[in-house]
This record gives C-alpha cells, sequence and structure tokens, in this order.
C-alpha cells in the first residue's frame, strides 16, 4: 500500500496505471496480479488511505495513554514536544496529504473517510492532551477551538513550507515551534469564560 500511496502521489491518480502498480508491489506487470487482492484501481486507493487510518488511530491511542510521562518536565518544553510531533506526522503522511490536494475530489466517500478518521481524531486528541495539562486544571476554555487553532498552525505551516519550497515568512521549524509553545503558554493567563472584562478608559472621559 505504501508504494501504491507514493505513485499516487508523485504521478496523480489518473496517470498512474495499474501495471505501475504491480511493478511498485513486486508483481509482474500487466499480469493481472493485483486484481487477485483488490476489485479496482480506486480499492487500492481506499485500502492505502484506510491503512493510514488505522495507523494514526493507534498512534493517537498511544500518545493519550502515555501522556503523563512527560509532566515532570516544564509545560512550555511539552508544547514544543506536541509542535515536532505534529510536524512529524504531517511528514510522514506527505505522500496521503497530497494525493488528498490533487486528487481526493473525484472520491467525496474517502475525503469523508480521512476527515472521520485522520482529521477530526487528530485535532480531538489535542483538545484532549491540553485540558489534561496539571497547569490547564481550572482553565475553563473552549479546548475543542483552541486546538483546531494550534493544530491549524501547524498544518498550514506544513503546507505552506511543502508547497511554496520555503516556510512563511523564512521563519525556519525551531522558530516556529518556539512561537507556538509561546502561544500555548499564553493559555495560563486565559481568563475564565463569563468573567467581565475591564474596560479601558476612554480618553478625555471626566470621572463621574
Amino acid at each position: 500500500m505504501v508504494e501504491s500511496l507514493r505513485l499516487f502521489a508523485d504521478r496523480g491518480y489518473a496517470a498512474t496505471s495499474v501495471a505501475e502498480i504491480e511493478a511498485a508491489a513486486g508483481l509482474s506487470p500487466g499480469a493481472g496480479g493485483l486484481y487477485r487482492h483488490f476489485r479496482s484501481k480506486e480499492e487500492v486507493l481506499a485500502s492505502a488511505i484506510r491503512e493510514h487510518i488505522e495507523r494514526t488511530s493507534k498512534q493517537i491511542n498511544d500518545v493519550l495513554d502515555h501522556a503523563t510521562v512527560f509532566e515532570d518536565r516544564p509545560l512550555e518544553i511539552r508544547l514544543r514536544m506536541t509542535c515536532q510531533a505534529g510536524l512529524a506526522k504531517m511528514r510522514e503522511e506527505q505522500d496521503l496529504i497530497r494525493v488528498l490536494f490533487r486528487d481526493l475530489d473525484q472520491f467525496p466517500n474517502l475525503v469523508a473517510e480521512m476527515r472521520e478518521g485522520i482529521v477530526n481524531p487528530l485535532y480531538d486528541g489535542i483538545a484532549t492532551w491540553l485540558s489534561t495539562q496539571p497547569e490547564f486544571a481550572g482553565v475553563d476554555e473552549d479546548w475543542p477551538a483552541i486546538a483546531a487553532i494550534l493544530g491549524g498552525a501547524v498544518v498550514n505551516y506544513w503546507l505552506a513550507n511543502e508547497s511554496m519550497y520555503e516556510p512563511p515568512s523564512h521563519i525556519d521549524e525551531k522558530r516556529f515551534v518556539e512561537g507556538w509553545a509561546r502561544l500555548g503558554m499564553g493559555l495560563l493567563r486565559a481568563p475564565v469564560a463569563g468573567t467581565p472584562v475591564e474596560e479601558a478608559p476612554v480618553e478625555g472621559a471626566s470621572a463621574t
């Protein structure tokens, strides 16, 4: 499946022949060996996507199961590690992401499977991780929304770097990770929802 997904990513779904998939999989090209396992080229693509979904689901569960291992480290370090893990995940899934942006508009059912099997669980995992950090205990936040912002920043940074061949504003990965972690640290000062915000005095207004 890895070989077929790489071909789809490099050449495009339509331009990749069954014979090329067979050759990449170690089968005799054009001999029809692929059809002993799959009914069509689309089924090969679907199987590759589902393989990634299964692996990602296991990774998320493993991370959450072992989240307490690093709680003795400062929060900023844990945030940096989380950001670095997110960028590493994007690199790991780069072939799948290329196929998604190039070809998956032809297969809305597979897009839905990716959304529900990879994308949403990843954002849910970030929200769960943030909400369970000891330093955020008692912080009343919309964690899914925060996860969408922080996770989206990782996705945007990687995509910009990948598609435009350099990071936004020439910000290298080290600076991005440090900035991302500082943004996360700002949650420690987040006001409790419903707390009235003191209005700044209007210049020139007289006290009554």
